[in-house]
């Protein structure tokens, strides 16, 4: 979405400014790009594009690539094979200086001793340009950022929230190709990041200029991003839109990083119909939904499930009837989570079972022990390859990491 309004001029400068944007087409593609430090790959055969005015996340644990692929774009890396062109233009071996991108960091490193406004200016002015063309921008983007009102006041008067959109403001005001930001929420409470998730993607819809996020934290991504990359280990496991990626992930580890997923592990023993398969897990033989990976009849496969789509029946109740799935399971704790109660439990194999429990099921009050049916119907599943599943423990380890 571009300005609109009072903003429209920024628009039309956008397009006459230096920045010579292809309206749809690719300003970022990454070519076949790995980056080796020694012998250790950082980044193996990443091959993707990003178009103009596209909200694109990279998201992933630590190590798995996604910093490192946002400083070779920046120019602060050199791809060890492959081309990153912007608008067309292999910049593979150009200085961060002479790209049109903008990066900004979780650390703001606003110039204390400037207002708002000159710290907003300083580029532009840097840049030689024209007094009135500089204070025509720098109003405009004062006006987006909505920080018109604190132009005179210094970066210590500002709040962490406000800081961080005077950066974004010193960071579009010369009109990049793209924008590059390597965790720029990482400083601010639970609270602040949450506003300003939506606070960076309206910024973005109303500049429209590309957005490159990179982040370790999924909700961000979801919450932010028209498309995102899950990154793993140095490899792109999956790119898709926020509602792909989490309903129809690649991988086993795709789909235990985006969200929560009950994963269980079995084998394929063959087609129910055209749409469905059968697959035998939890001690039972289950219709699913396959993915877009092939599995032979008897073939290791891994079942996934999302809690909220599960249904719980008290034993004591006849179990849901129809185009329905599901086995029995004992209650092994339950914790309340304010809008739901994630609801543990243990299949007839042991193999654990969690459940986001909404009032809308109006189910009693359940204890540990208690006997239930659990349900689902059998295209909320997902039939993933079969692959080591990551353990709660694992995946902590990955953020703590990060």
């Amino acid at each position: 979405m571009a300005l609109t309004g009072t903003h429209a001029t920024a628009v039309d400068q956008m397009a006459e400014t230096e920045a010579t944007q292809h309206k749809g087409g690719p300003v970022i593609e990454i070519d076949h790009v790995t980056k080796r430090f020694g012998d250790y790959v950082a980044v193996a055969d990443a091959d993707f594009t990003i178009a103009q005015g596209e909200f694109f996340s990279m998201l992933g644990p630590s190590g798995c690539g996604k910093t490192t692929t946002l400083r070779m774009i920046a120019g602060f890396e050199t791809p060890t094979e492959g081309a990153i062109r912007l608008e067309g233009t292999d910049v593979s071996k150009t200085p961060p200086n002479k790209r049109n991108v903008n990066t900004v960091f979780q650390h703001y490193a606003l110039f204390p001793h400037m207002t708002v406004r000159d710290n907003v200016a300083y580029g532009p002015r840097s840049a030689k340009k024209d007094k009135n063309t500089v204070r025509k921008r720098v109003d405009e983007l004062l006006e987006t950022v909505r920080l018109a009102d604190f132009a005179e006041r210094k970066p210590a008067q500002l709040s962490g929230g406000q800081q961080q959109r005077v950066a974004l403001a010193r960071a579009l005001v010369n009109y990049p190709s793209a924008l590059l930001l390597d965790e720029p929420l990482g400083a601010l409470d639970l609270k602040l990041r949450h506003v300003m998730q939506f606070e960076l993607k309206r910024i973005q819809r109303e500049v429209g200029i590309t957005f490159i996020y990179v982040t370790h934290d999924q909700e961000e991504a979801l919450t932010m991003s028209d498309r995102i990359a899950v990154m793993n280990a140095g490899n792109v496991e999956q790119i898709g839109t926020p509602t792909e990626i989490y309903d129809r992930p690649a991988t086993v580890f795709v789909a235990s990083f985006i969200g929560q997923a009950n994963l269980w592990s079995g084998r394929q023993t063959g087609r129910h119909n055209r749409d469905f398969v059968e697959v035998d897990v939890l001690g039972s033989r289950l219709k699913a939904r396959p993915g877009e990976t092939t599995i032979e009849p008897g073939g290791n496969a891994t079942l996934m499930v999302r809690p909220e789509r599960i249904r719980v029946t008290p034993a004591e109740q006849e179990p849901p009837t129809g185009d329905v799935v599901g086995v029995r399971a004992t209650v092994t704790d339950l914790t309340f989570q304010g809008p739901v109660v994630r609801l543990s439990m243990a299949a007839p194999d042991s193999s654990p079972i969690v459940a986001h429990v909404g009032p809308e099921q109006d189910l009693p009050l359940l204890r540990p022990g208690d006997e239930v049916h659990v349900s689902w119907a059998p295209g909320a599943s997902l039939v993933l390859p079969g692959a080591d599943i990551p353990t709660t423990e694992d995946l902590e380890d990955m953020l703590d990491d990060s």
